[in-house]
Formats: structure tokens, sequence, C-alpha cells
């Protein structure tokens, strides 16, 4: 049994669903007109490339969507991060990514605090698999470029 109560495999389906349902169905897949804040993300390793929007007032991210092409991973991730951190301020937006970062690199344990990351929990299996952080990471590096206004383009070979 896991610490939620059901079985690893119960969980690993549960978590595989909300990644397959994010990959088919991205919700913010779109640009928003007059964004305040872009970057670009690209990962060489498996091709995925995104464009990242913020819509920023007064510190707070009003809105936030993505474009672009990759893995379920990387769109899943990008996905379930543009609805997570809309209506947070730049610095918990900062605090998020480290966070994600952190529990994907297998330096923190996502059940210890399920509440700062909420739903993106179902990455936490990543860290299992090397080559996938970087797809799961790519949104999070893109949003970290976005939110320090960065003019330059993202790549997971150079985080």
């Amino acid at each position: 049994m896991t610490r939620r109560g059901l079985p690893a495999s119960d969980l690993r389906e549960l978590y595989q669903e909300v990644i397959l349902d994010h990959n088919r169905r991205p919700r913010n897949f779109r640009a928003i007109e007059g964004a305040s804040r872009h970057a670009e993300g690209y990962n060489p390793l498996c091709g995925d490339r995104l464009s990242l929007y913020l819509k920023v007032e007064d510190a707070v991210i009003k809105d936030a969507s993505f474009q672009g092409s990759g893995c379920a991973i990387s769109k899943a991730s990008a996905s379930m991060m543009t609805d997570s951190v809309k209506g947070k301020t730049l610095s918990e937006a900062r605090g998020m990514f480290e966070q994600f970062r952190q529990m994907v690199t297998g330096n923190a344990d996502p059940l210890a605090h399920p509440e700062r990351l909420g739903k993106l929990a179902v990455f936490e299996g990543v860290r299992n698999y090397p080559a996938r952080v970087k797809c799961a990471s790519l949104a999070w590096h893109t949003l970290r470029s976005a939110i320090d206004a960065k003019d330059e383009v993202v790549s997971t070979e150079t985080e």
C-alpha cells in the first residue's frame, strides 16, 4: 500500500490516466493575445518544443497558456503547470518550480507536503526514468525564464 491508501499499481495507473488525459486534451493550449511575458523551450533529446505565454498584472499570473509539440509527459506537464500557476504570484510560481524540480529529480518526497504541488504529484514517478525528467521539467524551466523575462530559448541541455 502507498501513503494514499491505494496499491502502488493502482496509483501508477491513476497517474498514467491523468497524464494521458492532459496529453489528449491539454488545458490552456493557445496563445495569449497581449501576453506580458513569453518564453520558448526546447528539449533536443526528444524534440519537445513549447512557447509559454503569461499575462502578469501586479506580480500575479492572471493567465497562462502554451503551444507546441512534444511527448505525452511534456505536454501534460505544460497543461497542468499552466493550470497550477494561474492566480499565483511570481514568487509563488518560482517556489513551485523549485518544488517540482526537486520532486522529479528525486531530491524531495512529494508526499511529505502534498498540498504544495497538488495534482502535479502525478509526475513523481518520472524520477525513475532520468531521460523523462527533462520532458516533465521543460515547461517549468520555460516558466522560470518567462518569470525572469529572459529573452532566450530555454534548452534542457543547458539546465
